[in-house]
C-alpha cells in the first residue's frame, strides 16, 4: 500500500498520533529509578522506524495543565518494568493534545482546531480525556484508546496484554488472572517496594 493511501486510511480511521518537533520536546520526563527512562520519540520518527522495523506504537495523549498526566509521568512511566517493556516492544510517542504546532506526516499536515489538535481528536475518537493512552499495531491500525490515569500495575498489565498480542487470544480479565500472574507479574513488584 502506498504511503499516501496508508496515511489517508489512518486519518479517516482516527489512527494518527504525533509529537511536537524536537525543539519543543516534552520536558517533564521524571528521573526514572536506575537511570532508565522511556525512549519517547516523535510520531514522525516512530513512523520512519516502523517502516524499517515494524513495532507497535504507544501514544501518551496529554495536556500541559493535566494533573493526572503529571502523576502518570511520575508514578507510572518511571517504573523500571514499564520502561523496559515499553522500550523493548513499542515505539513510544507523546502527543500534546493542545499543541499549536502543525504536524506533517507523509505530506499531510494536521493542525490545532479550536482547543485541541486534530490528531488528538482523531485518535481519541472525539472523546477528549487526559491522560489517554492509544495503542496502534505494527501496521499503524488502532488497537484501542484507553482514557484516564493508569496506575503502574494496571498499565503494566495493559502493555503486556497488547505488547504480546494477547488480545487476540484471551479476554483481558482472563489474561490478568492467569497469563499475567505467571509470566509478567514478577517483573512488577507490589507498590511500595
Amino acid at each position: 500500500m502506498r504511503l499516501s493511501a496508508l496515511l489517508l486510511t489512518l486519518l479517516l480511521a482516527g489512527l494518527f498520533a504525533s509529537f511536537r518537533p524536537s525543539a519543543d520536546r516534552y520536558v517533564a520526563d521524571p528521573p526514572a529509578r536506575e537511570g532508565k527512562k522511556i525512549n519517547w520519540i516523535s510520531f514522525k520518527e516512530a513512523h520512519e522506524l516502523n517502516q524499517k522495523a515494524p513495532r507497535k506504537i504507544i501514544i501518551d495523549v496529554y495536556t500541559g495543565w493535566c494533573g493526572w498526566c503529571k502523576v502518570m509521568d511520575q508514578k507510572t512511566f518511571s517504573q523500571p518494568a514499564i520502561i523496559d517493556y515499553v522500550n523493548e516492544h513499542f515505539y513510544a510517542v507523546k502527543l500534546d493534545a493542545e499543541q499549536d504546532a502543525d504536524i506533517t506526516v507523509g505530506g499531510q499536515t494536521f493542525r490545532k482546531q479550536g482547543n485541541a489538535h486534530e490528531l488528538a481528536v482523531s485518535l481519541l475518537q472525539g472523546k477528549m480525556s487526559y491522560p489517554s493512552t492509544v495503542f496502534l499495531d505494527e501496521k499503524m491500525a488502532m488497537i484501542q484508546p484507553i482514557a484516564g490515569y493508569l496506575e503502574p500495575r494496571m498499565f503494566h498489565q495493559v502493555i503486556t496484554y497488547f505488547g504480546g498480542n494477547y488480545q487476540t487470544k484471551e479476554k483481558f480479565d482472563d489474561f490478568k488472572a492467569t497469563t499475567y500472574v505467571k509470566e509478567f507479574q514478577p517483573a512488577m513488584p507490589p507498590a511500595g517496594k
